[in-house]
C-alpha cells in the first residue's frame, strides 16, 4: 500500500503544480488576456470529461499495476511537453496540460480500484485517507511553490518540479506487486459502460452519493466563481488577504483527511455522510453575514474539512458495495457527472452575479450546498449505521 501512497503523492504534486502554474504563466509569461487565461486553465478540466469513461473501462480490463504505470507515464510526458512547449505559446502549453491531466484521471480511477486489492475491508477508510492526505498536502503547498517561482520569473521551474513529482510517482508504481486483472468478462465497450452506470443507478446508497455529489460540486464551482469578486469588491479585502484566507481550504482538507479514519471507526457512517454537506451549508451564511478575512478563512476551512471526510467515507462505501469487476466503470460514471456539472456551477454563478452582484453568487452556492445535504438526509445514507460487509 505504501507504494501506491507514494505514487499518489507524486501524481497529485505534479497535477496541483501544473494547475497552479498555468494561470500565472498565462498572465506573466505569455501575457494572455483574461479570456485566454481562462481557456488555458480549462484545458485540464476537459481531460476529466474526455477520459473518465474510457479510463473506467481500462481499469476494469487491464492489470491495475499496468494502468497505474501508464497513468504515471502520461503525467510525466505531459509535464515534459509543457516545459518544452512553453516557448511555442498557449496552444502547445494547453495541449500538454491536457495530456498530463489525462494521466491524472486514469491514476485516480485506478488507485481507487486498487485499494480493495491491497487493503482489508476494515482498512479501506484508512487507506483512502492516506491517498487523500497526499492530495490535500499537494493542494496546500503547490500554489505557494508556483507563486514563488512565478514571482521570480521562473514559471518553467514550477513545471520542472511537477515533472520531478511524476518521476517519483513512476518509480513508486514500479514497486507495486503484479496485480491480476479483475475477473471481468470483456463485454463490448458500450455495454460495459452501461453496466457501470446501471449499477450506480440501481444501488440506493450510491445513487444518493451521486445526487449529493452533483449538488455539492455545482455549489463549489459557483463558490469558486463568486468568492474572489465578493472578497475584493464587497468585503474590501486585498488580493493578498483573499489568497491567504482561501488557504483555509487546504488546511481543512488536511485535517479532514487526517481525522476521517478515526471518526469512521468511532461513529456511524451516516454522521460523516451527512456532516460533510451539512458543514458546507454554514459557509455561505457565515461569509454573507460577516464579510471579512476571518469569515472567509473559516468558510474555506469548513468547505475543505467536512467534504474531505465525506469524500473518504463515500469512496470507502463505494469500494464496499461495488463488485470488483465494476469498480473502474462505476467510479468513472460518478466522476464524469461530477466534473460535467462543475462548469455549469461556475457559469450559473457568473450569470447570477451579472444580474445581482457577487453576493448572489455566494447565495447560489449556499443553496446548492443545502440541496446536497437535503438529498443525503432524505436517502438511505441517513440510516447507515455501519459500512456494508
Amino acid at each position: 500500500m505504501h507504494h501506491l501512497i507514494r505514487a499518489a503523492a507524486g501524481i497529485h504534486a505534479a497535477d496541483q503544480l501544473l494547475l497552479a502554474a498555468l494561470p500565472l504563466i498565462g498572465g506573466l509569461v505569455l501575457h494572455l488576456e483574461p479570456s485566454g487565461i481562462a481557456a488555458l486553465v480549462a484545458m485540464p478540466g476537459f481531460a476529466w470529461l474526455l477520459a473518465s469513461l474510457p479510463a473506467g473501462v481500462l481499469v476494469d480490463r487491464w492489470p491495475r499495476h499496468r494502468v497505474l504505470l501508464l497513468a504515471a507515464g502520461l503525467v510525466l510526458g505531459g509535464q515534459l511537453a509543457a516545459m518544452l512547449g512553453l516557448p511555442l505559446g498557449a496552444g502547445a502549453l494547453g495541449l500538454a496540460a491536457l495530456l498530463a491531466s489525462l494521466g491524472t484521471v486514469i491514476f485516480v480511477l485506478a488507485a481507487g480500484a486498487t485499494v480493495p486489492v491491497l487493503a482489508a475491508r476494515e482498512g479501506f477508510a484508512g487507506a483512502n485517507a492516506k491517498l487523500e492526505l497526499a492530495r490535500a498536502g499537494a493542494s496546500l503547498l503547490a500554489p505557494i511553490l508556483a507563486g514563488w517561482c512565478a514571482a521570480r520569473g521562473l514559471g518553467v521551474l514550477a513545471l520542472g518540479l511537477g515533472a520531478l513529482g511524476s518521476v517519483a510517482a513512476l518509480l513508486a508504481t514500479r514497486g507495486l506487486p503484479a496485480l491480476p486483472p479483475p475477473p471481468a468478462r470483456h463485454a463490448p465497450i458500450l455495454q460495459g459502460l452501461k453496466e457501470g452506470a446501471g449499477f450506480l443507478a440501481r444501488q440506493p446508497l450510491l445513487r444518493a452519493v451521486f445526487g449529493c455529489a452533483l449538488c455539492w460540486n455545482f455549489g463549489f464551482f459557483a463558490w469558486l466563481a463568486a468568492v474572489v469578486p465578493y472578497a475584493l469588491n464587497v468585503a474590501g479585502l486585498s488580493a493578498a488577504s483573499t489568497g491567504a484566507a482561501q488557504a483555509g481550504y487546504g488546511l481543512g482538507m488536511l485535517l479532514g483527511a487526517a481525522s476521517a479514519p478515526w471518526l469512521l471507526r468511532g461513529t456511524a457512517p451516516a454522521l460523516v455522510l451527512l456532516g460533510g454537506p451539512g458543514v458546507s451549508v454554514l459557509a455561505a451564511p457565515l461569509l454573507l453575514g460577516a464579510p471579512g478575512a476571518a469569515s472567509l478563512a473559516l468558510a474555506a476551512f469548513l468547505l475543505g474539512f467536512g467534504p474531505m471526510q465525506w469524500a473518504i467515507a463515500q469512496v470507502s462505501l463505494r469500494q464496499a458495495v461495488t463488485p470488483p469487476e465494476l469498480l473502474g466503470r462505476v467510479g468513472a460514471s460518478l466522476q464524469l457527472a461530477i466534473y460535467g456539472v462543475r462548469p455549469l456551477g461556475a457559469l450559473s454563478a457568473g450569470a447570477v452575479m451579472a444580474a445581482w452582484g457577487p453576493g448572489a453568487g455566494i447565495a447560489l452556492a449556499g443553496c446548492a450546498f443545502l440541496a446536497s445535504f437535503l438529498v443525503s438526509a432524505a436517502s438511505p445514507l441517513a440510516r447507515l449505521r455501519v459500512m456494508p460487509g
